[in-house]
């Protein structure tokens, strides 16, 4: 029998009340692996509440006493990150080595947010007057909560409640409906830390469940991630109800390539990003220009391996890239890149309707490369979201630097080069918010934020590092000044 996941509220695993239930499903094989509530609002507001009565004694926990379960949960995900990087691949569809990689991720933001006791500090000024001293302190907002993504099930929520609960917050998280399991385990690990009830709670759910956090008063911020429709509408909704809100929205990134670059190493590191994680990830490049006489050799080594990467099942020894999330991801996919052709394209790699032995029914699309992709066409500004990249192709630098910016998107722009002049001008210009100088895929350290610029990014400040601190802290300053009374015996 399939089992029927539950919420966990209030330290407690409880059945949902929802009247409507989704199968999990295996992107590879199609087999359920288990079962989904899609939560009412009376949920949301019984973890909210939950965390709210929680709060009141968990924000006058000392930071360094906190901090000690974070300490315990990142030994039990070293413990535990092969089952659970195994979970990922069953439902999400990545490669084992992808899935041991995100969680390592998000296992290093677990470790920086174990600094708050220094990361959380405040500033002291003396004297701002004469014997008068002032003081900036940071103190917890109160209930804060997720709305994460199916793409990276084990890292994304690992970017916001590490740091969340470190600086005195209590959390709600919602997980993707399509990949709850992940979590679903990294719950339990959670539990058996000890740490108080109410503290973190997690509720399953879709569209009614997000809107109920989105509109409660005692959720005071809210972290997503997702597409940039959702995302702005997220934004708009949240901020409609007084909250703070961060939203990581969709991508189009470029990879620029000049003739200078390292033909065997610019040639794997773009293939890795344009097509691990199946595409499926906003900082998978989307679009590769080439520049000057690099469009022959590197249009030439790009076709050849997108050609003979290894697709199937990430479960498998030797797979380079799984399936995409579902079939109707698959159909979308290949429905857009049939837009690119009646946009004037052409297909120089076709990965639509792969026959990969032995997993007929999984959701499966392979390698594909786009060629001769018009700027101004709309498969070149769409997000695709998988195993798909298109091919452009200009004579210089200033001219790949203006079409990185006439885009609406800000994710991502990465540069291959060999020349350190013009790193450093692209990345001076270049508008995007992460910038990679021969990396395909930068994404920041847990250390620093993730960034991202104009439609890719809705709020001002981003997870991860001390923006994740001043995001889940509010300032309060206090000036005061005492008066000496010398007659007063101690």
């Amino acid at each position: 029998m399939v089992e029927r996941l539950q919420n966990y509220i209030d330290g407690r695993w409880q059945d949902s009340t929802a009247a409507e239930w989704l199968d999990v499903e295996n992107p590879a094989t199609q087999e359920v692996l288990a079962q989904v509530p899609l939560s009412a609002a009376g949920d949301v507001e019984q973890a909210a509440q939950a965390a709210a009565v929680a709060f009141q004694s968990w924000r006058r926990v000392p930071p360094n006493d906190r901090v000690q379960y974070l300490f315990h949960l990142k030994r039990l995900l070293d413990e535990n990150l092969e089952d659970l990087a195994q979970t990922i691949t069953l439902e999400c569809g990545k490669t084992l080595g992808e899935s041991r990689g995100e969680l390592r991720r998000a296992i290093e933001n677990v470790e920086v947010a174990c600094g708050i006791p220094m990361l959380m500090q405040g500033d002291v000024l003396e004297d701002v007057a004469r014997g008068i001293d002032e003081m900036m302190i940071r103190q917890p907002l109160g209930v804060a909560a997720a709305i994460a993504p199916f793409n990276f099930p084990g890292m994304i929520p690992f970017w916001f409640f590490p740091y969340a609960i470190a600086c005195g917050n209590t959390y709600l998280l919602k997980p993707s409906e399509k990949v709850p399991l992940t979590m679903y385990k990294v719950m339990r690990l959670i539990e058996q830390t000890g740490i108080p009830a109410g503290v973190v709670n997690l509720v399953n759910g879709g569209k009614e469940a997000v809107d109920a956090i989105l509109e409660h008063p005692a959720i005071r911020a809210i972290s997503f991630v997702g597409s940039s429709p959702v995302a702005k509408y997220v934004y708009q909704q949240a901020a409609a109800h007084g909250k703070r809100v961060q939203c990581q929205g969709g991508a189009k990134n470029p990879i620029i390539i000049l003739p200078d670059a390292d033909v065997e190493m610019t040639t794997k590191i773009t293939l890795d990003s344009a097509f691990g994680c199946a595409g499926q990830r906003c900082l998978a490049a989307s679009l590769m220009v080439t520049v000057g006489q690099a469009k022959q050799p590197f249009t030439e080594a790009i076709a050849d391996g997108a050609k003979s990467r290894v697709v199937g099942s990430g479960l498998e020894s030797g797979v380079q890239m799984g399936p995409v999330i579902n079939h109707a991801s698959r159909e979308r996919i290949e429905g857009l890149v049939d837009q690119g052709l009646e946009e004037g394209a052409n297909v120089l790699v076709d990965g639509r309707q792969p026959n990969i032995s032995g997993y007929e029914q999984g959701s499966f699309v392979r390698p594909t490369l786009l060629q001769d992709v018009r700027p101004d066409s709309r498969i070149a500004q769409t997000e695709i979201f998988g195993p798909v990249l298109g091919m452009l192709h200009v004579e210089t630098i200033e001219e790949a630097i203006a079409l990185v910016n006439s885009g609406h998107w800000g994710n991502m722009a990465c540069l291959f080069t060999s020349s350190g002049a013009a790193a450093r001008k692209f990345r001076y210009d270049a508008e995007a918010g992460n910038i990679g100088i021969n990396i395909g895929v930068a994404a920041p350290m847990a250390f620093f934020p993730f960034s991202g610029w104009k439609e890719s990014f809705f709020g001002d400040l981003h997870g991860q590092g001390r923006h994740a601190v001043e995001f889940f802290t509010q300032t309060k300053v206090v000036v005061e000044r005492w008066f000496q009374d010398w007659t007063r015996q101690f």
